[in-house]
């Protein structure tokens, strides 16, 4: 007799049994019997006896030719892609419901499919005749991109049999139902399942397979983190609804750099390439004022200048708040900890907000001078030189560590027209010449040439 399978829908974890919160993940009442699932079989029992096939070997001086790719049409996709599509590649796509993924992707098929490639959209998710609407408002509708609404795996894979186009995006892999799978459609196991035939499919025929995932409310793309591993390339599409800009940055890519970034704005006729994001970002910036400092950073391999905003007021509570947009919250309390502990500057009585302007999220520990700039200017209600630029790390020490390629964003804030920055000691740039560099040993350097006496 077959014994239950329980499975974690966070993260795909196998459990024997029941229960209420997942050892793996830590997530609660995300545990349920999967039906498509079964035990490995009697305990104590093998695979078999049956013997495989040896294994050809090589070795590492093969020489293999170069990768070919396809450009998708569209710059900053195959910027974030390491230079096009690659053939028999497996591509998934996330992000948060309504962000633009569908648009985006339509737009590169359609790209794509004019370029001479023949390219295929399943839709399991809208008819047909929605997303000709889509294009027709995207003015996408002369492409000769072939449309189709399945949510029926085995009738998918056979079409793309048949058709053999070049690119097929599947929209969305949480809708895809396989028939010999015994569980419903976005179940762990019917994800698992979907997302083998078509990696399987997209390796044995040659054709890249772009896949778009739904995420969970913590950002994570929904279903068996084993998908994640299964693919090439793992996109997220970020954004904040309030604002125009779209991220889209690769968290994994085996044909190319990780953590690289494109840039696009939402418009009426959908996401237009943004070719010069520090521009874009900064473009909002107004008179000088108290809590702002504009950050020069590194995403993947473009420079990007971003503003850090700080608000420092007195709180009406027992316990300060501490609200961070676009920044690491955790990173935040650390810093807040070094300015007190080391330097004796308190925000114990003040409630801190900070905020990342534009929508941008920034992940780098370069960013660590910038923000402490702005939390002291908005606590002593001074604004920073307007044409200055801040990066470095800091330690719990409180001194400062040189960042990785500073030449990059020192050449990037003199070409925006900035004529200034504040570095730690020890970094190597020939842009000198372009704008003034003031080096400081430590945060306590900073503080005293950028502020003077303060009141603790």
């Amino acid at each position: 007799m077959r014994k239950p399978v329980f499975v974690c829908s966070a993260c795909g974890a196998v459990h024997a049994k029941w229960a209420g919160r997942c050892d793996a993940c830590g997530a609660w009442n995300t545990i349920a019997e999967d039906p498509g699932l079964s035990d490995a079989g009697p305990k104590g029992k093998t695979l078999g006896a049956k013997r495989g096939r040896k294994v050809e070997l090589t070795d590492l001086a093969v020489e293999d030719a170069a990768l070919p790719r396809r450009t998708s049409g569209l710059g900053e996709l195959d910027r974030v892609l390491g230079g096009g599509i690659v053939p028999a590649s497996a591509i998934l796509v996330g992000g948060d419901p309504g962000i633009g993924k569908s648009t985006l992707l339509l737009q590169a098929a359609a790209a794509f499919a004019r370029a001479g490639n023949p390219t295929i959209y399943v839709s399991g998710e809208e008819a047909a005749a929605q997303i000709r609407m889509r294009a027709s408002r995207l003015e996408l509708t002369d492409a000769p991109l072939k449309l189709a609404a399945e949510t029926n795996l085995r009738d998918i894979l056979t079409t793309l049999e048949a058709e053999r186009p070049a690119l097929a995006i599947i929209d969305s892999i949480q809708t895809m139902w396989v028939d010999h799978v015994e569980s419903a459609p976005g179940a762990v196991s019917q994800v698992r399942a979907a997302a083998h035939e078509l990696v399987t499919f997209a390796k044995r025929r040659g054709v890249a397979v772009i896949l778009v995932g739904h995420v969970t409310k913590e950002g994570q793309i929904a279903g068996p983190r084993v998908v994640e591993h299964m693919v090439d390339t793992v996109l997220y599409f970020e954004g904040e609804r309030g604002h125009q800009f779209r991220i889209l940055r690769a968290v994994k890519n085996r044909f190319g750099p990780a953590d690289e970034i494109g840039v696009f704005e939402m418009t009426g006729r959908g996401l237009a390439e943004v070719a010069n994001p520090s521009a874009l970002f900064l473009s909002e910036r107004g008179e000088p004022s108290p809590g702002s400092a504009v950050f020069a950073g590194i995403e993947g391999t473009r420079p990007l200048l971003a503003e850090i905003q700080a608000l420092v007021a007195p709180t009406a509570l027992g316990t300060a708040r501490r609200n961070v947009v676009g920044w690491d919250g955790s990173r935040l309390s650390m810093l807040l900890a070094v300015l007190e502990a080391r330097f004796g500057i308190g925000f114990a009585d003040r409630d801190v907000y900070l905020n990342v302007a534009g929508g941008l999220r920034v992940s780098e520990p370069a960013a660590d001078l910038a923000v402490a700039a702005a939390l002291i200017s908005a606590r002593e209600d001074v604004a920073l030189p307007p044409k200055t630029v801040y990066f470095g790390e800091i330690s719990l020490s409180g001194a400062l560590r040189p960042p990785v390629q500073a030449e990059a964003r020192l050449r990037e804030a003199a070409k925006l027209g900035f004529d200034a920055a504040v570095t730690p000691r020890g970094i190597r740039a020939t842009a000198g010449n372009l704008l003034e560099i003031e080096m400081v040993a430590d945060l306590g350097a900073f503080i005293e040439k950028g502020f003077g006496a303060i009141d603790r």
